[in-house]
């Protein structure tokens, strides 16, 4: 494994005050520590589940899942400060993507919550969020409604208690493991966006069930559930009936950047796996760092870190500055961010030749876990959308 020598010389910028240094600081040496004897575990892959389990254990026994909760309920800022978000999201991908997975779901699985709960609810769920009690999940996306959540099928129908919910969700980060869920459902006020809402589902709920458990190329516990006929109380709604779509959009808006961010810990660590390889590599007599191609292919991969960097900080100040949204910004960070780490860690791969592309090492792992980045969250294609949108709204 390369020694962890990533460039911290961003800190010094002015989009970060002096706690978000210490962060930094204090995140990467505990994650030295404590993260290697739990995912670089003989088993660690095998039973992703168990390891995320622990992961969650360990950040919250760590105090860091306080970042992803206000700190009424113990959380760290009175609001979620998403430089903060951001930092240690970069600083965990670039140890480990599994770790990053277990982390951001925590606030994504109860950013809704946090963003428009009832104070009974937020003192229900958020407190065992921050300590690692209780694993959140977050659940939008359905077969025929992806990037277009204005298709969404699973329906939320009032009863004499509340509500009823039937339908289908699928590729659920955190499906069947996650103690609660924030689902996402049509209930009909309106066509289309307009006719979503929200509630919260605990997993014991009879008729909820985990029918599939998906594999994918960087493994994480993920699901397709189903709800039949859910019985959810009418305190569980989150927000007003019918306005859904403008909470996962606000949600989303909180945690693209952070996106973003895991993409640009990935692409780091692919370039200090890069110059490692390249200093002690010898090809034609001469280390690998001495070929012009070389230095050419590591000056693009910096370029790329640092252009993300920029627009992923600039996207979270601007959120922490009191922006309402941040749309653009956020996509931008998402995009760029996602698109270029998938090329940085490419290049990194080519140096390492065949080893590059051989299970057990650090940047053939680095070029699965990438990839899922470009598509969750909104895929590449819908943030330009969403970018050129806005260029033309304004």
């Amino acid at each position: 494994m390369a020694k962890q020598t990533a460039d911290r010389s961003f800190l010094s910028w002015p989009f970060f005050d002096d706690h978000h240094r210490v962060l930094a600081r204090e995140l990467d040496a505990w994650a030295s520590e404590y993260l290697p004897p739990i995912v670089d575990a003989p088993n660690a892959h095998d039973d992703v589940d168990a390891t995320c389990r622990i992961l969650v254990h360990t950040l919250g026994a760590g105090g860091w899942l306080k970042y992803a909760v206000p700190k009424a309920y113990g959380g760290m800022h009175d609001q979620l400060d998403v430089r903060s978000l951001c930092i240690i999201r970069e600083t965990l991908a670039r140890h480990s993507g599994l770790a990053d997975f277990a982390f951001a779901m925590q606030g994504l699985g109860s950013g809704a919550i946090t963003l428009a709960g009832s104070d009974d609810l937020k003192a229900s769920y958020l407190p065992h969020v921050a300590s690692g009690e209780k694993i959140a999940a977050f659940a939008l996306t359905e077969p025929e409604a992806g990037s277009d959540v204005a298709q969404i099928t699973t329906r939320l129908k009032e009863s004499k208690s509340g509500f009823k919910l039937t339908g289908e969700k699928t590729y659920i980060s955190n499906g069947g493991i996650a103690d609660f869920y924030c689902v996402f459902a049509r209930t009909g006020e309106a066509p289309g966006a307009r006719g979503l809402s929200a509630v919260v589902l605990d997993a014991d709920t009879p008729g909820f069930a985990v029918k599939e458990r998906i594999e994918v190329i960087a493994p994480h516990p993920l699901g397709r559930l189903t709800f039949d006929g859910c019985k959810v109380g009418a305190d569980k709604l989150l927000g007003k009936r019918g306005e859904g779509f403008k909470l996962a959009m606000a949600t989303l808006d909180i945690f693209r950047s952070t996106v973003g961010a895991a993409a640009l810990g990935f692409a780091r660590r692919a370039l200090d796996e890069a110059l490692s390889r390249t200093r002690s590599r010898e090809l034609f007599g001469a280390p690998l760092a001495d070929l012009p191609i070389t230095q050419e292919r590591l000056a693009e991969m910096a370029l790329d870190i640092d252009a993300s960097a920029l627009l992923i900080y600039r996207a979270a100040w601007t959120k922490d500055s009191g922006a309402p949204r941040v749309t653009r910004e956020a996509a931008m960070a998402k995009l760029y961010a996602t698109d270029s780490a998938q090329s940085v860690i490419d290049k990194a791969l080519q140096m390492f030749g065949g080893m590059g592309v051989t299970k057990g090492v650090k940047v053939e792992e680095l070029y699965r876990e990438i990839r899922a980045l470009r598509i969750y969250e909104g895929a590449s294609e819908v943030q330009k959308l969403v970018i050129a949108r806005q260029l033309l709204a304004d």
